[in-house]
């Protein structure tokens, strides 16, 4: 009976292990499509007015369409008349819409650009936020260093790293860890630090 019950268990749970997942990815695309579908509404309510495309389809032409025209403002940009034109751009809307050059200012330094890292460049370190005696640590991206040593990190919630803290530390509470991504340290936090043991696991020397 025992055995019957722990094969029961650990199948239902094998099974959770591998539709829980999908489920999840499955609710989250339908809840931000929904949020996409919100924000293109007018548009889409063009294309059904006007042509053959009708509900979701229209969407998904809508954002394909939005998509091509962001790859070639893309294409445009990197163009010296483009340059010239983002630049005017920039210079009227920071003057004339108040909160556009913060708004631009937060998301070139999350995704990078113009000559800015970025955050999801890294690199990762390992944070002691309460000084550098107390065992206490968190995941950390480093997004600048000071000329006197000291490290500005932002430390990403759990388990959506899009928010988090900032801090101000000095060096001896930072530990770079130049082994681990940006893209695994967020990996690990997605899934509430999941994998982290072998993450933070400085990698073997290699003897030459």
């Amino acid at each position: 009976m025992t055995r019957i019950k722990a094969f029961v268990t650990l199948t239902l749970l094998g099974g959770l292990a591998v539709v829980l997942p999908i489920a999840i990815f499955i609710l989250l695309f339908q809840w931000l499509f929904g949020q996409i579908s919100e924000l293109v509404a007018p548009a889409t309510e063009w294309m059904q007015a006007h042509t053959d495309f009708k509900d979701n389809f229209a969407r998904l032409i809508v954002l394909a369409l939005i998509l091509g025209l962001c790859f070639v403002i893309g294409l445009l940009v990197k163009t010296s008349v483009g340059r010239w034109m983002h630049r005017h751009l920039d210079h009227w809307l920071g003057r004339l819409a108040p909160g556009y050059s913060t708004i631009k200012d937060v998301v070139l330094q999350f995704i990078g650009g113009a000559g800015s890292e970025g955050v999801l460049s890294g690199p990762v370190a390992r944070a002691r936020i309460h000084g550098a005696d107390n065992p206490l640590s968190v995941t950390a991206i480093v997004t600048s260093q000071h000329p006197n040593g000291d490290f500005t990190v932002y430390v990403p919630t759990a388990p959506v790293p899009t928010s988090g803290f900032v801090y101000h530390l000095p060096p001896e509470c930072v530990e770079i860890l130049p082994h681990v991504t940006v893209e695994a340290a967020m990996k690990s936090i997605v899934s509430c630090g999941s994998g982290s043991g072998a993450l933070l696991q400085a990698p073997a020397s290699v003897d030459s």
